[in-house]
C-alpha cells in the first residue's frame, strides 16, 4: 500500500477496512474501525510522504526541557530552558 498513489491508497485502504469489519474476527474489527477513524491522518501521508517524526522529536526536547526546569522560578525561565534544549546549546549555569 505504501507504494501506491494517493488514489489508489485510498481505495486500498477503504477496501481493506471494509474487510476488517466484515471478518467477524474481534480484534480485527476493532483495528479497521481505529484505523477507519484516523482515515484522514493516514492517507495525508501520500500526498505530504511527512511523518509526525519530527515534531516528535521537538516534543522531546521540550520535555526534558520540562525536566530540567523544575524547581526555576517563572515561565520564561522555563521558555529559555526550552530553548536551550531544542537548540542543543552547551550552556554553562553559574552555581548560586
Amino acid at each position: 500500500m505504501w507504494k501506491l498513489s494517493y488514489l489508489l491508497a485510498s481505495l486500498h485502504f477503504d477496501e481493506w477496512s471494509e474487510w476488517g469489519i466484515r471478518s467477524q474476527i474481534e480484534p480485527i474489527i476493532k483495528l479497521a474501525k481505529t484505523l477507519r477513524k484516523q482515515r484522514d491522518g493516514i492517507l495525508h501521508w501520500f500526498r505530504s510522504k511527512m511523518t509526525n517524526g519530527f515534531p516528535e522529536s521537538i516534543n522531546g526536547l521540550v520535555q526534558a526541557a520540562k525536566r530540567k526546569a523544575r524547581g526555576y522560578r517563572n515561565i520564561n525561565n522555563f521558555i529559555a530552558m526550552i530553548y536551550t534544549n531544542v537548540n542543543k546549546l552547551d550552556v554553562k549555569v553559574a552555581p548560586h
